[in-house]
């Protein structure tokens, strides 16, 4: 039998960085809450049998609006978020584990809720590179600019080789038996990706080339550029 793919999007945060008065994947993006958009790319795939929204207990945001207007039966929510990214996915995972077609060997594609510039190609890459990897991995882009260390004064304490640096982006897709016990093992409040619970446990995962244009809305300035990639994809959500 071969494997089957899921998608979990961790939807429990708050936003307060971006400092809006409701979690950042319900602001409006081109007419229609942000994590539609989100939605919406990773159903792009037909190989993701099933996309699992990981919402807080308290959340009020969700509502009907927040579904594509296709494929919204390969969309489910469930209300087991945690206080951190980490527990919330971990959290998705064991109920999807729970599930009685789901497999251990089965992938599981980890996704920003607030990352809706996906494009088709780049998941289908995603994928298409990792099928037959033994680890997992994830998108990622290679460091462009020159990067600086500071000291605690924010003065620069030395120049990084960039060379080797790369920064992670999402979706982060490893197999579910392996994710799920990385994370039920690791520290949760330090693991910022899915990706570093996987390192913890010595694996190295693989890096596949991302792009620029997969954002991540972070901040007020974001959401107009994320606005105009996905005009210029100009997709039906």
């Amino acid at each position: 039998m071969s494997s089957q793919y899921f998608a979990v999007i961790p939807a429990a945060g708050s936003g307060s960085r971006f400092g809006a008065p409701l979690p950042k994947q319900y602001l409006q993006l081109n007419g229609v809450p942000l994590i539609r958009h989100t939605l919406q790319a990773l159903l792009a795939d037909a190989r993701i049998a099933q996309v699992v929204v990981v919402l807080s207990p308290e959340d009020q945001g969700w509502n009907e609006a927040c579904l594509p207007s296709t494929g919204a039966d390969r969309i489910v929510v469930v209300r087991v978020g945690g206080d951190t990214r980490a527990e919330s996915v971990l959290n998705g995972i064991k109920w999807l584990s729970d599930q009685a077609n789901v497999s251990s060997d089965d992938w599981v594609l980890v996704h920003d809720a607030a990352r809706p510039c996906l494009s088709a190609l780049q998941l289908e890459s995603l994928i298409n590179v990792l099928a037959e990897e033994p680890v997992g991995g994830l998108l990622a882009i290679p460091v462009a600019d020159t990067v600086k260390r500071s000291d605690n004064d924010d003065r620069v304490a030395a120049t990084v080789d960039r060379r080797q640096l790369w920064q992670a982006q999402t979706p982060q897709m490893f197999r579910l038996g392996l994710l799920q016990h990385a994370l039920s093992v690791v520290d949760l409040a330090a693991a910022t990706d899915e990706s570093a619970a996987i390192e913890a446990l010595g694996h190295a995962p693989k890096l596949v080339p991302g792009s620029l244009s997969n954002l991540k809305v972070t901040y007020p300035a974001d959401l107009p550029l994320a606005a105009a990639i996905i005009n210029s994809n100009n997709p039906t959500v």
